[in-house]
């Protein structure tokens, strides 16, 4: 098995103290390559040490909002980032989906939940459509940025081709319009597993690191409409 390497961004000692130790009670599964108690030191070890997870508290200092998450899969294009939050807050919820977090998660969880969501996500699994999708007014915003950034193309460029098989492109069309996972499932009639399999198919033919980028990529060329 190979190991997760996770990553650290939080400004209290102690809770920094208290991830490490969750996630180090599952030996050979995950290791703690380092922490950091502010946004540009830990971007500096994120660099350095190309870790396959980053724990991100939303609210830490030395960030430029959550624009950090852009620079981290930057640095690291394999990188999935978990942001955690103190309390509710959509303004954070829409700039986690946007910028490309794999998940969303209230600092009040249990900390086996913290071990099977970074499992997840470090598996490939983009967890964070669910908590937006079901906030309307997060998934306006989120669509209307999809919109925003395919106005922003040159359309006169247009592929030759569709990668996408048509199921594929169905849900894409689906995740466009805000639908869930359970929604698309039901709306097709599959599983919630044979939705995920066509987002990692679709997410591995295109590229792309999470399903909102692919929804960008397929708006941009024109294959959906939002």
């Amino acid at each position: 098995m190979d190991v997760t390497t996770v990553l650290v961004i939080d400004d209290q000692p102690l809770f920094r103290q208290g991830v490490r130790s969750t996630l180090e009670q599952h030996a050979g599964e995950f290791e703690v390559v380092g922490e950091a108690s502010d946004g540009e030191d830990g971007l500096q070890i994120a660099a350095s040490h190309g870790p396959s997870v980053v724990i991100l508290n939303a609210e830490v200092e030395g960030l430029d909002g959550l624009e950090a998450i852009r620079t981290l899969k930057h640095q690291v294009p394999g990188t999935a980032v978990i942001v955690l939050t103190s309390r509710e807050d959509e303004e954070k919820l829409f700039y986690a989906i946007k910028y490309g977090a794999a998940a969303y998660l209230l600092k009040s969880m249990e900390p086996e939940e913290l071990v099977s969501v970074t499992r997840q996500v470090a598996e490939g699994q983009y967890l964070i459509n669910d908590s937006v999708l079901s906030k309307p007014v997060v998934a306006s915003r989120v669509l209307k940025s999809f919109r925003d950034l395919a106005d922003e193309v040159d359309q006169e460029v247009e592929p030759l081709f569709i990668p996408l098989s048509v199921r594929e492109v169905e849900v894409l069309d689906y995740i466009a319009k805000g639908n869930s996972n359970k929604e698309i499932a039901r709306a097709m009639s599959i599983s919630d597993q044979t939705v995920k399999n066509h987002i990692t198919s679709i997410m591995r033919k295109l590229a792309v690191n999470d399903r909102t980028q692919a929804v960008v990529y397929a708006l941009r060329h024109g294959w959906i409409k939002a």
